[in-house]
């Protein structure tokens, strides 16, 4: 009997161990560029420039002799390759000291000393990050950031809450045609809604630098959230809210009372993905705020700033800022959020 127990026990480890490595295989995969971009972010600049660095942070190692500082290289000797710090170059051959062994003679190497490489040693560096930061207004566009993400979620949720409500709820005459004509909407790309749009907001409405383009379309509701919110709502029992309409609660009230304490999962999940909207957000701030800078959010800011200093290590250093936010809001959120997917079936 204990033999079986074991045999199954191993079989069916056996059976889990192929499926759990092509897990992780893809999972190792799908965050290389993403461990990518954290590495160069912490790279010295002097690193990229050279082909013979390492893929991790690091920086050339050095040897103080006689209270100056000297590059340690790899050097190939009679017994074996020798980290030494070079203290003389020379044509035809070079003086090298070793590290580890300071009492010693100066060693005379024979040959071309460019032909050697360096040594690193590892060593992440924050300065990158530190440039950013002390070369653009994270103060000023983090708070433009949070102001707009309140406002539109506010706006946003309000809406499409209202909206979902009463598409769930109520019979409305040729009410399934209006929702479908709202889901179509969704289809719709927004290269062609962008120069209408573009001509009402700035040639006649004269709101260019302004934050009223990027927050008045919220208050009307999201196509995608009113589908979110709906699905949920059609999904609860109307017991509770019959209930709540014979002791004479109005529909704001059940709404407010019945409704939404059982759909937290749902509106945190739309709430994350309006944030995360709004964190990313580019397109429309580069349109109306380029005229005021003072409007700037976090992204859009991070984006001017990458290409007005092209450097590589800065450049992944602002998206890691970028990257940090958003993971952790999901971290935190992330109970919520997979609720809401498979309460709304957004998950199938």
């Amino acid at each position: 009997m204990q033999n079986s127990i074991v045999s199954s026990t191993i079989n069916r480890f056996l059976r889990v161990v192929p499926f759990n490595l092509l897990v992780w295989a893809l999972l190792i995969l799908y965050l290389l560029p993403v461990l990518s971009i954290i590495v160069t972010g912490m790279m010295p600049t002097e690193q990229l420039g050279d082909t013979n660095a390492p893929l991790y942070p690091a920086r050339i190692k050095r040897y103080t002799y006689q209270g100056k500082e000297y590059q340690v290289y790899k050097v190939p000797m009679n017994d074996g390759v020798k980290q030494l710090a070079m203290i003389e170059p020379g044509a035809l051959s070079s003086l090298f000291v070793d590290p580890q062994d300071s009492q010693t003679e100066v060693i005379e190497w024979t040959g071309d000393w460019n032909t050697l490489i360096g040594v690193y040693e590892f060593h992440p560096t924050w300065r990158n990050f530190t440039v950013m930061a002390t070369s653009l207004p994270f103060g000023t566009m983090l708070r433009n950031t949070f102001l707009l993400t309140l406002v539109g979620e506010i706006a946003v949720l309000a809406s499409s809450i209202l909206v979902a409500y009463g598409f769930a709820r109520y019979k409305i005459p040729g009410g399934n045609l209006l929702f479908y004509i709202m889901i179509a909407t969704i289809l719709i790309p927004e290269k062609i809604t962008f120069i209408p749009t573009f001509y009402v907001y700035v040639a006649i409405l004269k709101w260019n630098g302004t934050v009223l383009p990027v927050l008045l379309h919220l208050f009307f509701g999201n196509a995608v959230y009113i589908f979110l919110l709906r699905q949920n709502f059609k999904g609860l029992p109307i017991d509770l809210e019959e209930a709540a309409m014979l002791d004479g609660a109005g529909p704001l009230r059940r709404l407010f009372y019945v409704i939404l304490p059982q759909s937290w999962p749902v509106v945190i999940t739309v709430s994350l993905l309006h944030f995360f909207y709004t964190w990313n957000e580019t397109r429309l701030a580069s349109i109306y705020f380029g005229t005021n800078p003072e409007l700037m959010p976090i992204s859009f800011g991070v984006q001017n700033y990458q290409s007005l200093v092209p450097i590589d290590n800065i450049i992944q250093a602002s998206t890691v800022v970028m990257l940090i936010v958003p993971v952790a809001v999901l971290f935190l959120a992330q109970k919520y959020f997979m609720q809401g997917l498979v309460i709304t079936g957004a998950e199938k």
